[in-house]
């Protein structure tokens, strides 16, 4: 993981700041990639400024059990021209459960970073970016701590944007995992449009998983979105189902 002491030195202090405020964020809210989605694309915050990807509350259908994911969040802070420092995790609550236990996980402190401006930053091209860093511990699950990287480009056309990612991770059990996800977007100039997403993981002596995901994100204005999305899933050939709904909204950091 490039952490603050792999940050040019002109940054130390800025990234100080950032891991304090996202400390401070995560205990706020007590508590997926871009909204709503597994994958992510190939941009960053502006510098100075917070995103917040949220999902105040969805559920995932795992068979004959029925998990309350709720919250989940990705917290996006620009911290440089190009780089952004990224925190994310989930609630769930087990509903079909007599003890209903509640437990946090998919936590993560990643580095985002631009290897090439391109059509998501108003360039010629492909976009294309980085994303490593740390798997951390949870909450009554994925006790150890793991790593990853991933990389991803991004392609726009008049009418289509997809996002290709390609990922691999060290998992908190310390097993080898392997992601390759697309994400398809409609007209970028559509207030509503469509989308959906494709994926393929596979941690190695555990589960292989088969993904598919539909749905829209309405922008209401520039650092305003809401999204929902419909997930279906094989894992390791049983049935998985989940409901996402969310937003994304972004302001000035400092």
């Amino acid at each position: 993981m490039r952490s603050c002491l792999a940050i040019p030195p002109h940054l130390g202090p800025a990234c100080r700041a950032v891991l304090l405020g996202a400390a401070l964020l995560a205990r706020s809210h007590d508590a997926l990639g871009y909204r709503p989605f597994d994958s992510t694309d190939a941009a960053v915050a502006p510098p100075r400024e917070f995103e917040l990807e949220l999902g105040p509350a969805g559920v995932l259908l795992d068979g004959s059990d029925r998990t309350l994911i709720a919250p989940a969040y990705v917290l996006n802070l620009g911290l440089a021209e190009g780089w952004e420092l990224v925190l994310q995790g989930r609630g769930q609550e087990a509903l079909s459960s007599a003890a209903h236990r509640a437990s946090f996980a998919g936590n993560a402190l990643l580095l985002k970073g631009m290897l090439r401006d391109g059509v998501l930053q108003e360039r010629a091209g492909p976009s294309v970016a980085t994303e490593s860093g740390l798997l951390l511990p949870g909450i009554h699950q994925e006790s150890g701590v793991g790593a990853s990287w991933a990389a991803i480009v991004s392609q726009r056309w008049s009418g289509l944007t997809v996002h290709l990612n390609a990922a691999a991770a060290l998992t908190h059990e310390h097993r080898a995992d392997l992601f390759v996800g697309t994400i398809f977007e409609g007209p970028s100039d559509w207030r509503v449009r469509p989308v959906a997403e494709l994926f393929v993981e596979r941690e190695f002596g555990t589960a292989t998983t088969v993904s598919g995901l539909v749905g829209a994100i309405w922008r209401v204005r520039e650092n305003l979105s809401f999204d929902l999305g419909l997930r279906e899933a094989s894992v390791n050939g049983r049935a998985v189902s989940e409901v996402r709904v969310g937003l994304t909204f972004g302001w000035a950091a400092w």
